[in-house]
């Protein structure tokens, strides 16, 4: 066993209570709820193209500069495989995707369809680690993504005239599916790596890709963005791409995955208001009681058993 073997050995046995993961998974949310306001605001003056792919190459850097100052081992056989679905869920398919469809939808919107994340999240987690969690678990789990959707639908009629569904749902249920795939990969393989090291390692390993794409969308339409929409891309990169996965990842590998999945639920709640502070989006007393209602769901899912 390597000194590095140890350390993560050692990490790992030191954070295993289900409370430092709930807090740590949680810290995660605060971090990625932003990121619908911001992607909305950064498409205004960028191509999605630019804003899906440049983030995760300036993240890609940042990743890079800290594998080799703290040196890193490579990942070993299968883990490189493993590393490039999450990769394709969280540093491809998500940001693209959400980043194309709110270059349409208001980005109330585009909470109501990823309220649905942590609901697919548990079930990926049952698919890919054999979790079993408890029938109130289910129960709370669906009952909390219809809430937020919900939730999110009434938030979001303000800006929208009206809650209906659009043709940029179907990039944004993509963009789920491909966020719960690389959540679930993702948190299972930082019991392994590390967390940091997990997402480090996934932007490093696409970053000719992400590159490549980077330089295609500066071809095509050139960035013509306003000093917030420079500082809402740097957002992106830094904590949405980057710092926001260190604590995200780190509370799945404490685990139990499917229970701290679902902390999510309360993210659209805190889109929502950032929507409304910043973008100046309608927020309602209906609103919040569907926050609360969201919250509580969210509160009795983290604490149902799980086998």
């Amino acid at each position: 066993m390597t000194s590095n073997d140890s350390a993560i050995a050692s990490r790992t046995a030191v954070i295993s209570t289900p409370a430092s993961g709930i807090r740590w998974g949680l810290t995660g949310v605060v971090a990625f709820s932003f990121t619908v306001v911001f992607t909305r605001i950064a498409v205004d003056g960028m191509s999605p193209l630019f804003v899906g792919a440049g983030r995760a190459v300036v993240a890609a850097a940042l990743a890079a500069m800290v594998l080799v100052a703290t040196r890193q081992r490579l990942p070993r056989g299968a883990q490189w495989g493993r590393l490039l679905v999450v990769a394709g869920g969280v540093v491809i398919g998500f940001p693209l995707l959400t980043s194309f469809a709110l270059q349409t939808a208001p980005a109330s919107h585009g909470a109501v369809v990823i309220a649905l994340l942590p609901a697919m999240t548990a079930v990926v987690v049952v698919i890919r680690t054999g979790e079993r969690p408890s029938r109130l678990f289910w129960i709370m789990a669906v009952a909390g993504a219809v809430a937020a959707v919900g939730f999110a639908a009434v938030g979001g009629a303000g800006a929208t005239g009206g809650f209906a569904l659009h043709g940029s749902d179907a990039l944004l249920f993509a963009a789920v599916v491909a966020g719960a795939i690389g959540y679930a990969e993702g948190g299972k393989l930082s019991r392994e790596l590390g967390s940091w090291q997990t997402i480090s390692w996934a932007l490093v390993l696409v970053a000719p890709v992400m590159i490549a794409l980077t330089a295609v969308s500066v071809g095509v339409e050139p960035p013509a963005a306003t000093a917030a929409e420079w500082a809402a891309f740097g957002y992106l990169a830094v904590v949405s791409m980057f710092l926001g996965f260190f604590a995200w990842y780190r509370g799945l590998a404490i685990g139990p995955m499917a229970r701290v999945s679902q902390v999510q639920l309360v993210q659209p709640v805190l889109s929502i208001v950032w929507a409304a502070l910043i973008l100046h989006e309608q927020l309602t007393w209906a609103t919040v009681a569907g926050g609360a209602a969201v919250v509580l769901c969210a509160a009795v899912a983290v604490r149902a058993r799980i086998r």
